[in-house]
């Protein structure tokens, strides 16, 4: 995996160094992360630190780690031996950065041949370089340009297979010229489809978020970023979606990349999110949304942590990733289960009540009832003599008050859930107070 650290990591990046690792994995191969950070004036040790980062994130882990910059010496010692045997020259030639400037570059002396190489993906591909002519290899003797390096390091380092987005398919010829010229071992390639957005264009910024980091920060989990990002472009010939990283090293074969691009769909990233999530036990999806939600919620009047806990299931069971529970705490969705709910004698008649004084002694039934139940009982005990009552004098009749009364919403979870959250001593409570809001209207 070959990034430059002159930007975000991209999720595109984030995939391909998935497969490259995978395939590793698979035959027993080493993976490579080297940093390409040749260009001295846009890249930084931030960038670098959150690929590094990034990739860690996802679990991917390198044999062996290299920085271009730190490689200077090795490709000058190629461009000499290139200039000795008159495979290349300096030319002396004026700078395109610096109009009236002189500046000597090196150049690789191309024949202008056809190539043709196979590609894992593509097939049979073939390039007539004559119109590259002699292209530049290299700014100066100690500064070496991105097709010299690669090819380089592919060299010295034994890469016998590179994988990589199709973007860089029109580079393959100018690299093969230079593998030609030094020497080098054609290694194996693999030009993967590129990730598009819905409307089939290259993804990019103005369709939303492109960076790794901004899906890690929105409380994706890594694996099922990397379950989603294996299966754009990659089929393993099953109907089977959900695959561990390990399960992913065991069926991966390149055989099932296909050519057209991928469509990244963030309603199915959420779906994979939200399946991965299924598997977490109590604990763990505790340890996972406690982060997000408790600096809203802990400074609430009714704030406990056996709330909290009693809570976490009925999110568990709608959200979808983690800045989602920032988004339904701020809003007030959560509310019911730390404060008293405001409530109006209008929000409490049912549809088909003449007004709310109807639901008057339905409450007050209610209310009764939770007087007589105990304070921690488990849910089915909670719900049985409510429900029962609300199926002789009608379901809509005693639950939708009810509901209202104790969460002030028109949607929530069901009443029942959420006397056992908030307990029956405060359900009565909020009965009440709706029976009281009724009188007084």
């Amino acid at each position: 995996m070959a990034p430059s650290p002159t930007g975000n990591l991209h999720i595109g990046t984030a995939r391909t160094a998935l497969y490259n690792y995978i395939f590793a994995q698979k035959y027993g191969g080493t993976f490579i992360m080297r940093i390409e950070d040749t260009d001295k004036e846009r890249s930084t040790s931030a960038f670098e630190e959150e690929i590094i980062e990034g990739l860690t994130w996802l679990g991917l882990k390198w044999d062996d780690f290299y920085r271009q910059s730190e490689r200077g010496d090795i490709y000058k010692k190629y461009l000499e031996t290139l200039i000795a045997e008159e495979k290349a020259y300096v030319s002396k030639e004026e700078s395109r950065r610096e109009p009236g400037t002189e500046i000597e570059v090196i150049r690789l002396k191309n024949a202008g041949k056809s190539i043709t190489f196979e590609d894992e993906v593509r097939g049979e591909v073939t390039f007539d370089t004559t119109e590259l002519g002699d292209f530049v290899i290299a700014r100066s003797i100690d500064d070496a340009l991105y097709h010299f390096t690669v090819v380089v390091d592919d060299h010295e380092m034994g890469v016998t297979h590179v994988i990589r987005g199709e973007d860089h398919i029109s580079n393959t010829p100018r690299q093969i010229l230079i593998q030609e010229a030094i020497g080098a071992v054609r290694p194996v390639y693999a030009h993967l489809p590129l990730l598009l957005a819905p409307d089939r264009s290259k993804l990019s910024k103005r369709h939303g978020a492109v960076a790794l980091k901004d899906y890690q920060d929105a409380g994706y989990l890594p694996s099922a970023l990397g379950n989603y990002l294996s299966l754009l472009g990659w089929n393993p010939g099953t109907d089977q979606e959900l695959f561990s990283l390990e399960e992913l090293t065991a069926e991966f074969d390149l055989g099932g990349v296909q050519k057209g691009g991928a469509i990244f769909d963030i309603e199915k990233l959420k779906w994979f999110n939200k399946e991965h999530l299924r598997g977490f036990d109590a604990a763990a999806f505790y340890e996972y949304a406690a982060p997000w939600l408790l600096p809203i919620v802990s400074e609430k009047s009714q704030f406990s942590e056996d709330r909290l806990q009693k809570l976490l299931p009925t999110i568990h069971e709608r959200i979808t990733h983690g800045s989602e529970i920032v988004e339904n705490a701020e809003a007030g969705e959560y509310d019911f289960a730390f404060e008293t709910p405001a409530v109006t004698a209008e929000m409490l008649a049912w549809k088909n009540d003449d007004s709310a004084k109807d639901a008057l002694p339905r409450l007050r039934k209610v209310a009764e009832i939770l007087s007589t139940l105990p304070e921690d009982g488990d849910f089915e005990t909670l719900k049985a003599p409510i429900f029962a009552f609300a199926e002789q004098v009608g379901k809509g009749e005693v639950l939708w008050p009810l509901r209202v009364a104790l969460t002030g919403k028109e949607r929530s979870p069901d009443p029942f859930t959420v006397i056992h959250i908030i307990g029956t001593a405060e359900s009565y409570k909020r009965v009440q107070h709706a029976c009281d809001t009724i009188l007084s209207a």
